[in-house]
């Protein structure tokens, strides 16, 4: 039996879970967001004691990166997002993406299940595998900084 790491979703999602329940039913979308950010906050911290922050400037890289280890028709964030997360982005089979960033589509990243979905979708699609809770919280602090 594979032992639960914090690269493991689910305990994450709980301690998430929580967090969003204290919300009340009228909650911003900056407030839902932060939300999410906490609860991947709390994840990094459980998993590296030093933890520091997350980085726009990594979360960057992470969304400009070609790491060719996930499908061959989506080697990048900007096979389908552009090279800027600002402008619409395009499905492979021709549906009309929202810009990623916040300031373009503000009510963005403010549902953990939808956050949770897209980042285990789009990261196996792209990098092979699934993303660690700093690529997570990077590639977020990213989009909410532009």
């Amino acid at each position: 039996m594979k032992p639960r790491t914090i690269e493991n979703p689910r305990p994450m999602l709980i301690i998430m879970a929580l967090g969003l329940s204290l919300l009340p039913i009228d909650g911003s979308a900056s407030d839902l967001r932060q939300q999410i950010f906490a609860g991947y906050t709390q994840a990094a911290k459980s998993k590296t004691p030093d933890f520091a922050g997350f980085s726009a400037k990594r979360g960057q890289e992470l969304f400009l990166s070609r790491p060719a280890a996930g499908k061959p028709d989506t080697p990048s964030c900007t096979s389908c997002h552009s090279t800027d997360p600002a402008a619409k982005g395009l499905t492979r089979a021709g549906k009309e993406i929202a810009p990623m960033v916040v300031s373009k589509s503000p009510e963005r990243y403010t549902d953990i299940k939808k956050v949770e979905k897209w980042f285990r979708r789009n990261c196996k699609g792209v990098l092979g595998r699934t993303c660690t809770v700093m690529e997570k919280g990077d590639f977020l602090t990213f989009m909410s900084n532009r």
